[in-house]
């Protein structure tokens, strides 16, 4: 291990040498904690009964060699802060650990596995240029199981339920919200106890990665949830590890976060190290394809508050992180969520940029479903909140998020959010997805948003499957089917997502009858998209669309097999002779267009 690098805050792959490291002579257990009198190892090989460890390098890590100890068994680190005073710790490099609320950590050997998703990483991307259309997933919630006491599947039996899912809805990725270790199931996995053990609710590493391996051999990326700003409180894990705050601010006015959880201390370098490695370990070790890292708006600024100023030593070690990632998996997606205006979050670290790929669009999110919550009339005086997205977009490489945190919390689902009755609701839903798509920016939606669930999110129950059994949602579900499919198979709609002449505004001044027209461009195609959000029909609406080209209608929101009741009989629409096509709006419809030359 070099230890200039882990004081440093450089180091990157600390968990090759740290934690229950299995051998032909048993299993060598490392851990750092400086300011520690004694370390013992405790576990089932020793009847829980004190094995001291010896203290290695510089003295501030200790080290032993257990011939008992083997591959599935418990332990712990008992750290004594005096020569009487101890608390027994998990393992913060473990690679397993026991099902809450037990806490002790669980010797895996995580070479028992071999990919061969070789394929698969040859020809990822990070999707610049390319289609991005990911499916968020809270895997203890998305189907559960009646033959398990708590309703969990395992990763391996959910990978042959929700691959074939999630590829016949057209998505081609699954982001998973955290699935490393955590006490409480109702932090969904934001407040971990150890970020190196994927969660024991659904089974062991092992196990993950056959999940990702088989999303792999199905042309599927995972994206896994990554929380760098703060930790779980609980003492058995990295509270105050060594007797003393290593991980965690000294000072109390900085200590706590607004979640109740401790704030990592991004200044030392041990730490650095410590969560720099961990997301290596996730990319490297488990091949996960990318990393969503939460809550970045509380890496920018001091408690997450602008007025308090710049966490500057936070900053640089993200980039620095980001920067060190990218040399390491160039083709992994890092993406932030992060809703402040702080600037180059996306931009390379050669132009002291964050080097982040993508940052979450809050700003196109809010604006969008406020616009989607007021009266047809209100949306008049509301026109440009729809418009004003395009005025930063070129700033950042954005994702358009409609993700779990928007369907929580007395905040309603996204079809609840719809103005008005049951019956304006879903044709207003499908409508808006058509904006998001038509919009540039990769896409994000989170599970049961394709069916128009209803009921808001809750950790504890499966969706709402029984909801396809109604006309309506299985409608909408057919119309998420197709608008996912041809987003991933339009190029106009991802191809030149970064580059201005991507995107033009065909009309944006339409306040009184709230429709918009949007032209996406690439090399090989323009596609048309015609939104009436108005809550009236629009009769022989005028679009200048040029001579020497038609249009050919490609997909609507209110054709018959979703739902709506057009069936457009017309299928292709050519201008007049001032180069203008008339067309008729149902009220809160979309249309999209291919634009075909009549003269090529």
């Amino acid at each position: 291990m070099n230890l200039d690098d882990f004081y440093r805050g450089l180091s990157f792959n600390d968990y090759e040498f740290l934690g229950a490291k299995v051998s032909d002579t048993g299993t060598v257990f490392r851990t750092f904690a400086p300011n520690a009198v004694k370390v013992s190892v405790i576990g089932e090989f020793n009847d829980w009964t004190d094995t001291p460890m010896n203290k290695i390098l510089n003295g501030q890590f200790y080290e032993c060699n257990i011939p008992e100890a083997r591959e599935g068994m418990m332990y712990k680190y008992r750290i004594y802060r005096t020569e009487n005073d101890f608390v027994d710790h998990c393992d913060p490099y473990g690679y397993g650990m026991e099902l809450r609320p037990n806490s002790a950590s669980i010797i895996r050997d995580l070479s028992k596995f071999r990919f061969d998703d070789k394929k698969w990483l040859e020809k990822r991307t990070d999707c610049h240029g390319e289609p991005l259309n990911i499916y968020e997933v809270h895997l203890g919630s998305w189907k559960t199981n009646p033959d398990d006491e708590n309703g969990w599947y395992n990763y391996s039996q959910i990978a042959d339920m929700l691959i074939p899912y999630v590829k016949e809805n057209g998505y081609n990725y699954i982001e998973f919200m955290p699935l490393s270790e955590h006490p409480c199931d109702e932090s969904w996995g934001y407040q971990n106890s150890c970020f190196f053990a994927p969660t024991s609710r659904y089974g062991t590493a092992v196990q993950l990665m056959e999940l990702i391996n088989k999303c792999h051999k199905n042309n599927i990326g995972v994206i896994m949830d990554f929380v760098p700003v703060h930790f779980a409180v609980d003492g058995y894990a990295l509270a105050n590890y060594d007797g003393t705050p290593l991980y965690e601010y000294p000072n109390n006015a900085v200590t706590h976060s607004e979640w109740g959880s401790y704030n990592f201390m991004h200044s030392r370098g041990e730490v650095r190290s410590f969560l720099q490695s961990s997301a290596n370990f996730w990319l490297d070790v488990f091949h996960f394809d990318g990393i969503r890292m939460d809550a970045i708006s509380r890496i920018i600024y001091w408690q997450g508050t602008p007025e308090r100023g710049v966490n500057n030593n936070a900053v640089e070690f993200v980039r620095e992180m980001n920067h060190g990632l990218k040399k390491l998996h160039p083709t992994a997606i890092l993406c932030a969520e992060d809703s402040t205006n702080f600037i180059k979050i996306t931009k390379p670290y050669s132009e002291g940029g964050l080097a982040f790929d993508y940052k979450w669009d809050m700003g196109w999110m809010n604006d969008t479903l406020d616009y989607f919550r007021q009266y047809p009339w209100v949306r008049t005086q509301e026109y440009h909140k729809l418009t004003f997205s395009m005025m930063y977009f070129y700033n950042e490489h954005f994702i358009l998020p409609l993700s779990h945190d928007e369907v929580v919390h007395g905040k309603a689902t996204i079809v609840q959010k719809m103005n008005g009755d049951y019956e304006q609701k879903i044709p207003q839903a499908r409508a808006m997805y058509m904006y998001m798509y038509a919009h540039p920016g990769k896409k994000l939606n989170f599970m049961g948003n394709e069916f128009a669930q209803f009921r808001e999110w809750d950790e504890k129950r499966e969706q709402d499957w029984d909801l396809l059994k109604y006309p309506v949602h299985d409608s909408f579900h057919r119309f998420m089917k197709d608008l996912n499919k041809f987003y991933l198979n339009t190029p106009a709609f991802y191809m030149w997502d970064d580059d201005p002449r991507g995107f033009e505004w065909l009309d944006c001044h339409q306040e009184e009858k709230c429709i918009y027209v949007i032209k996406r461009i690439c090399p090989t195609q323009k596609i048309i998209s015609v939104f009436n959000f108005g809550g009236s029909e629009q009769k022989d609406f005028e679009i200048k669309s040029g001579k020497d080209v038609q249009y050919k209608l490609i997909m609507a929101s209110d054709m018959p097999k979703y739902g709506g009741n057009n069936e457009y009989k017309k299928k292709t629409f050519k201008p007049d002779k001032n180069g203008i096509i008339r067309l008729t709006l149902t009220p809160f419809s979309a249309l999209y267009f291919e634009s075909i030359p009549t003269n090529p």
